[in-house]
């Protein structure tokens, strides 16, 4: 059962990595026969991933076509981000008095290394620099199925290149962004855990920055 799981995992996140490398449009069906195939697995592992994937909103399990991946509406995408900043909040919350010097140095590494990203024009890098900067304290909560619901909900974001088909202020949006990511860091030093709570709800995650993520 353990090795089982595992492996379903696996298959998980290989198919969300595809999607979210563009690899698997949106729209586009997604060859059960062809993961089996890429990962050496029986049918069965692929499957039960793929239906967990439908149960977190990234792909759609459509009658006679199969799985497909979701186009997300901005209304869906708006959805989302107010979930996601009621959830990462509260992830906040709980992890400010947990916080320790090292940590917080670490987010402010990658808050220099953030801002280094977008003045290079380095939007894939930047993008992964700002996952980790909120993963350190989302997983500082320490509460498993909140980290765990957060990653789900936030699979279906920004699946695209981000050296593609930019946005002509897409250098403008992110250093704005990114004075959001020093303004939850501040907010974290000051060990003012209500303020970064309300600050990733009410303006980090705001239901108005949904519309970026489909430009």
């Amino acid at each position: 059962m353990d090795q089982f799981k595992t492996l379903k995992n696996h298959v998980y996140d290989f198919i969300a990595e595809q999607i979210f490398l563009g690899k698997i449009n949106p729209g586009e069906r997604i060859l059960e026969n062809q993961i089996c195939e890429s990962l050496s697995v029986s049918r069965t592992p692929v499957r039960e991933a793929l239906i967990e994937l439908s149960c977190f909103g990234v792909i759609d399990n459509i009658p006679r076509k199969g799985f497909v991946v979701r186009s997300l509406t901005l209304e869906d995408l708006a959805e989302r981000y107010t979930t996601i900043g009621v959830l990462e909040g509260e992830a906040a919350a709980i992890a400010c008095p947990k916080l320790d010097d090292r940590d917080l140095a670490d987010m402010k590494f990658y808050l220099e290394s953030m801002n280094l990203a977008i003045t290079q024009g380095n939007y894939n890098m930047y993008h992964k620099q700002q996952e980790i900067f909120h993963q350190i304290f989302i997983q500082k909560c320490g509460n498993k199925v909140l980290i765990e619901t957060l990653e789900n909900l936030k699979k279906p974001l920004l699946k695209r290149d981000f050296n593609e088909g930019l946005h002509p202020d897409i250098k403008d949006i992110l250093l704005e962004t990114n004075k959001e990511h020093n303004e939850i860091y501040d907010l974290f030093v000051k060990r003012d855990s209500k303020g970064v709570s309300e600050y990733l709800k009410d303006v980090h995650w705001r239901a108005h920055q949904a519309q970026f993520e489909i430009l």
